[in-house]
């Protein structure tokens, strides 16, 4: 069996949407079986957070990790550009508690990954795929996720907002799980999409001490007029960007099951719920 890490390491610098805390990233190639894992190299002993399920510890408009007091916010952007890419082992040195947002997407993340290329790895250890077998689903009022049976890994996601611009949304996407694939259709259709918000619950997220980083330099912001900062990258760019979450809070079982992920209004959290009912059933 092989894997892949990162032929090259990657470095980025950027303010962390919810934290406004200015932030830089280091990725670098890892070791076989090493998985994907946080470093905190501006704490003590650089404490390690493994990209994993079991380490989940928010999900209020982002995905936190951490183990006791030390976490690490915002990473479904980074994880999905990296496990997107098949990108299976990586170190991620960060010198603060959030990720940073950069453009609001995953682009420049699968831009960098791209330019540095991946390595093959040797890895005897060939575990069996997660198949879903049977319908797994949970549920929070009208807003659902599940993983249903299907010969392919997919995507399917709805969203229904009262604002005109955006209204009702649907889109579904392959994901291919070869490393080797040159066309990559994550990084063309889904990674550009970029995180969005409503004007009107602006005021009320920064009371709660949330995006105080967040700008109309890296999210786009919906009114009941329109976007305050067009053009949008899809028409449907608002829905594409959760799949782009969907898929960074699935990556964290470590591989990607074979099953069609089929989502509508739902959340962080419901994402994580999913993940935790897959690894105990399968």
């Amino acid at each position: 069996m092989h894997q892949h890490t990162l032929a090259g390491e990657i470095i980025h610098k950027g303010m962390g949407l919810h934290s406004g805390v200015n932030t830089s990233v280091r990725i670098l190639p890892a070791e076989p079986g090493s998985d994907r894992y946080f470093v905190r190299v501006d704490l003590p002993n650089s404490p390690i957070i493994p990209a994993k399920i079991a380490t989940v510890n928010q999900t209020v408009l982002s995905t936190q990790l951490g183990i006791d007091e030390v976490y690490v916010r915002t990473v479904e952007h980074l994880l999905a550009a990296l496990s997107a890419m098949g990108v299976d082992n990586a170190r991620i040195e960060i010198d603060g508690p959030e990720v940073p947002l950069l453009d609001g997407s995953a682009q420049v993340w699968t831009d960098s990954i791209a330019a540095v290329g991946l390595m093959s790895q040797s890895f005897g250890d060939e575990s069996a795929p997660i198949v879903i077998k049977e319908p797994i689903s949970v549920y929070q009022g009208d807003a659902f996720v599940c993983a249903l049976p299907s010969p392919e890994t997919r995507f399917s996601y709805g969203i229904d907002f009262d604002v005109p611009a955006i209204g009702n949304q649907w889109y579904s996407f392959s994901l291919s799980l070869n490393p080797e694939d040159t066309k990559n259709s994550f990084v063309t259709e889904i990674a550009p999409a970029r995180t969005f918000g409503l004007l009107h619950q602006i005021e009320y997220l920064q009371k709660s001490g949330l995006i105080k980083g967040g700008s109309l330099d890296n999210a786009l912001v919906c009114g009941a007029d329109g976007w305050l900062n067009p053009p949008l990258r899809f028409a449907n760019e608002p829905v594409r960007h959760k799949i782009l979450d969907l898929v960074g809070d699935i990556s964290l079982l470590g591989k990607f099951p074979v099953a069609h992920f089929l989502a509508y209004k739902a959340s962080h959290n419901l994402h994580i719920q999913l993940a935790e009912k897959i690894l105990e059933f399968c």
